[in-house]
């Protein structure tokens, strides 16, 4: 009875242990893995945590080639010099052993007006947009928001985005900005108004690469 008893015993277990091991086995098949975002993804991602918040770009609605990007760059500029490539609508910061950071640009009647070497004076989180007078003049709808009447706030819907960079020669103002723009649509194209735009994602970069006093270069 107890030699019955133990393979009755034995014979149970195992059935258990069938069942334990039938348990914790999947049913089919298992899943394909989440494939990793696109670096480009991660690059133009949400920006929750900026005053205003910043929306994700679409890509497919910006030519991949105007995506921020390492490239090779010989060039006689000193390392840290920004150089705006208007005809290519590229801004590159230069960087060592032939590289740049390569971003790419939407350009206004303002950014085809003036070339030259001149700097960095100062540089703006979220800032205010006030209007030139002659862009007032010619649209004079955007007397609202004039130095007398104090600008625009800054916000999502500010012409120069989540960042600027004012351009100086000596110390004189050019009037010409480096910018953010949430109408990232626009970049690598001529649009009515404005100087550089970037877009906002990417000026949030590039400002935090310069220095007040950085060189720029306009071709």
């Amino acid at each position: 009875m107890s030699f019955l008893t133990r393979r009755t015993f034995l014979a149970g277990s195992a059935s258990l242990a069938g069942l334990a091991v039938s348990g914790c086995a999947s049913s089919g098949p298992a899943p394909a893995p989440a494939a990793a975002p696109s670096p480009y993804a991660l690059m133009y991602r949400p920006m929750p945590e900026e005053r205003f918040p910043i929306p994700a770009v679409k890509l497919s609605r910006v030519p991949e080639r105007y995506y921020r990007q390492q490239v090779r760059y010989p060039t006689t500029e000193r390392v840290g010099t920004l150089v705006v490539d208007t005809s290519n609508y590229y801004l590159y910061l230069v960087q060592e052993n032939g590289m740049a950071m390569r971003y790419g640009v939407g350009l206004g009647r303002a950014g085809f007006e003036w070339s030259g070497r001149a700097r960095i004076a100062r540089k703006a989180e979220w800032p205010r947009w006030v209007p030139p007078e002659d862009m007032i003049a010619r649209e004079p709808e955007l007397e609202q928001w004039s130095w007398k009447n104090g600008g625009m706030d800054p916000g999502l819907e500010n012409p120069l985005g989540a960042r600027a960079l004012y351009i100086y020669q000596g110390n004189v103002d050019t009037l010409y900005r480096l910018h953010g723009t949430a109408e990232y649509w626009t970049i690598g194209t001529s649009v009515s108004s404005g100087c550089v735009r970037l877009i906002n994602q990417d000026v949030i970069d590039l400002y935090q690469r310069v220095p007040d006093g950085t060189e720029v270069l306009v071709v």
